[in-house]
This record gives C-alpha cells, sequence and structure tokens, in this order.
C-alpha cells in the first residue's frame, strides 16, 4: 500500500489521519500488455463454478487479517445473492511477498480454480497475473494501482483515471477550461497527475502545467508558495490535487489558501475521497471545491446488510469481492461457456455494484459511476448523482 505517513505539527494536518483506503503498491510493476495466452475457461452448464480468492493473511498485520475476514465475508454475501448460478469459493493466503502470492495463485490453478479475486496488494496481483499468464485464467485483483493491469489482470479498485475524467467533464461543462495539475512526488503522485493530462485533454481544456512537492510536512509547507504563485501568475481556473485524505491534503487544503491561492477564485479539484473525515469539512482548501464518491445509496444498502449478516460494519474495500463475485455471477448466468472470458468480463453495459455501476476495461482497468460532490457549510452536498448506467453523465 502507498502509506503516506507524514509527521504532524498543527491540528489541522491530523484530522486526516483515517483509514488509508488507496494505493496497493506495485514494487516492481509489470504491466501485462495484450490478452492473456490461451482461451479462458469454459464454463459448463449448471457445473460449479470455481473461484479463488486470495485474502491478505499471513502478514502478522492485524489490518490486513481484518480486511481479509471482510472480503471474504463479502464474497460469500455476494455468493448467497446469485440466482442458478454456483460458486465452489476456494480461499488462498496471499501472504505478505510476492512470491507467496505466485505460489498461492499456482496452487489455486493446480487445485482447478477458473478465476481468481484478488489478491489485495499490486505486487502480489501482478505476481499472480505472471504465474497464469499463459492459462487463461484471469485476475480480478483488489488493486487500485494501473501499473499492473493488462493482460489477464484487472483491477477492481477505484482509479485516478477515473475520477479525473468524472471530474473535469463535470468541471467542463460548467465552464472550467484550464487546470494546474498539483501532486506529491511519488508514484502516487505522478499516475495522478498522468491522469489529470489525460483528462482534460480529452475533455478539451487546457493543462498549464504541474507542480509537485515532496511528500513531508515540511516539503509540503515550503512548496505551498511556489503552486500557489503558479496558479495565479497563469490565471488557472482550477488545481487538481491527487493529495490524499490520509496524509497530504489536510496540509495543502490549510498551506494553499494561506500563500493566496483563493478557493473563491480558483476551483480546487481533488482526485480523492473527501468525505471520509468530516472533522476536516471546516479546511479552508475544501470549501466548494469538487470530488467524487460512490453512489452512497448502493452504498449504505450494502453496508446495512453487511451489518445485519455480520455484527459489524465492513471495511471500505470489502465491497470489492462482492463486486467480483456478481460480476462472475452475472456473465456466468447469461449462460456463455466463454463467461469467464476477457472478451465478457469487458462487456460494455457493466456491472450492478456495491457502489453503483462499474465496469471492466480493455486494458485491465475500470469505470465506475461516480457523483460529483462539494463541501459546502462544512457538509457534503453532491452536485451531480452518479450514473445508474453507462453512457450518461459520468460515463
Amino acid at each position: 500500500m502507498f502509506a503516506r505517513l507524514i509527521s504532524r505539527r498543527k491540528a489541522a494536518t491530523r484530522i486526516f489521519a483515517v483509514l488509508a483506503l488507496g494505493w496497493l503498491a506495485a514494487c516492481t510493476p509489470v504491466g501485462l500488455s495484450g490478452p492473456s495466452g490461451g482461451p479462458a475457461p469454459q464454463v459448463r452448464a449448471g457445473a460449479p463454478v470455481k473461484v479463488a480468492l486470495m485474502v491478505p493473511t499471513g502478514t502478522d498485520d492485524a489490518t490486513n487479517d481484518f480486511l481479509a475476514r471482510n472480503l471474504e465475508n463479502a464474497a460469500r454475501m455476494a455468493i448467497s445473492d446469485l440466482n442458478g448460478v454456483t460458486i465452489d469459493l476456494r480461499v488462498y493466503s496471499s501472504g505478505a511477498t510476492a512470491d507467496q502470492a505466485a505460489i498461492a495463485a499456482t496452487q489455486a490453478y493446480n487445485d482447478g480454480a477458473m478465476i481468481l479475486l484478488g489478491p489485495l496488494f499490486a505486487d502480489s496481483a501482478n505476481a499472480a497475473g505472471v504465474v497464469l499468464a499463459n492459462t487463461g485464467i484471469n485476475v480480478l485483483a483488489f488493486s487500485n494501482n494501473p501499473t499492473i493491469a493488462g493482460g489477464n489482470v484487472f483491477i477492481l479498485g477505484q482509479t485516478f483515471q477515473n475520477t479525473a475524467e468524472r471530474l473535469v467533464q463535470y468541471a467542463r461543462r460548467n465552464g472550467i477550461n484550464s487546470y494546474l495539475a498539483v501532486h506529491a512526488d511519488d508514484l502516487q503522485g505522478n499516475v495522478g497527475r498522468d491522469a489529470v493530462a489525460s483528462a482534460v485533454r480529452g475533455a478539451g481544456g487546457t493543462l498549464i502545467g504541474s507542480q509537485s512537492y515532496p511528500l513531508s510536512q515540511d516539503g509540503i509547507f515550503a512548496a505551498a508558495s511556489g503552486i500557489a504563485q503558479a496558479a495565479n501568475s497563469s490565471g488557472v481556473d482550477a488545481i487538481v490535487m491527487t493529495a490524499g485524505a490520509n496524509a497530504d491534503l489536510p496540509i495543502l487544503a490549510t498551506a494553499l489558501p494561506e500563500r493566496g491561492l483563493d478557493p473563491a477564485t480558483t476551483q480546487y479539484i481533488g482526485l480523492t475521497r473527501w468525505d471520509v473525515a468530516p472533522q476536516g469539512y471546516a479546511l479552508p482548501g475544501l470549501q466548494g471545491g469538487l470530488f467524487a464518491m460512490p453512489d452512497q445509496n448502493m452504498t449504505n444498502i450494502f453496508e446495512s446488510r453487511y451489518f445485519t449478516a455480520f455484527g459489524e460494519s465492513p471495511h471500505p474495500l470489502a465491497g470489492l469481492a462482492y463486486d467480483g463475485i456478481a460480476a462472475i455471477g452475472a456473465l456466468v448466468a447469461q449462460g456463455d461457456p466463454n463467461a469467464l472470458s476477457a472478451a465478457s468480463l469487458t462487456q460494455p453495459q457493466g456491472f450492478q455494484g456495491t457502489a453503483g455501476i462499474f465496469r471492466l476495461l480493455p486494458n485491465g482497468t475500470n469505470q465506475r459511476g461516480l457523483a460529483v460532490a462539494t463541501i459546502r457549510n462544512n457538509q457534503v452536498v453532491v452536485l451531480e448523482a452518479a450514473p445508474r448506467s453507462f453512457g450518461g453523465a459520468g460515463s
């Protein structure tokens, strides 16, 4: 995981120390371009579909163990919701290293797995994909790191590209034409910067440039004046920040307005979830800013059902396991023996998931239906609801 840990001196920089929902890191990612080798396993009518669920146990980390239990619970809940489709779910530990994940993936293959759901961390998912690259077995990883996507590896986690496209399209429709990308000088920040550039080009806007900062408290404060000056001198309509709520966002949202970048005249846009920590809603840089969030109606339904079934609230990533099973079940129910092929997995109409609609893309990434929201009077206000099908706003 891209854990962004910053020593915080000020109260404003502590309030976003919440769950790192974010990046599931790859040590040495190897994106596999092109289709996976060999045909996907055939689905026989009425026969169980063997699904290997890879969870992050064996890491000596209580948080990972909790998440592993949640992922399995959500997968089994999804299985119970299927009609006319039988899933033979077998659970494997992906361990703490890519090598352990590769061994688990090999065991799953030897056990007859037809598709893999997981692993969590991108280096593990990458390793599983490499092991299975010539088998025709696809991997639906819980990662959101696009550098490992492609070939037989599909990522289920929310991507910067999807979020940037949604927000920039909305902003362009509302008269915001020029953009400055503001990002940390790490992998997550660089991926976010590139996503902003691609989204702006695709929407017909103008990217004025980008400004980076070291991922440390002192580094952000030192860079803030230059970022504010670059935005003000260029007259840019909006800055798009890759900063995460668990680390750099609260520092930027405090420092940039202090350095003269007025949120009332320059639109602040964020690629991460701002709604996860209500304590931070009063930060000056978040007032009137734009961010994207999943369909909360669907999310609330899933969380309520999970709590009823298991007596605890689900981890924010648990829904990814439900989504994977739901997609597999929906495809198998169509009666196509090639239901687990890449062509089937990437059907344009997509699937209904725990947080709204989503679809897998041929490049191994995904697209999710997102709402556009803002912070107004220290509360989240939805400006444009998440689409319920692909083809409308946000698709």
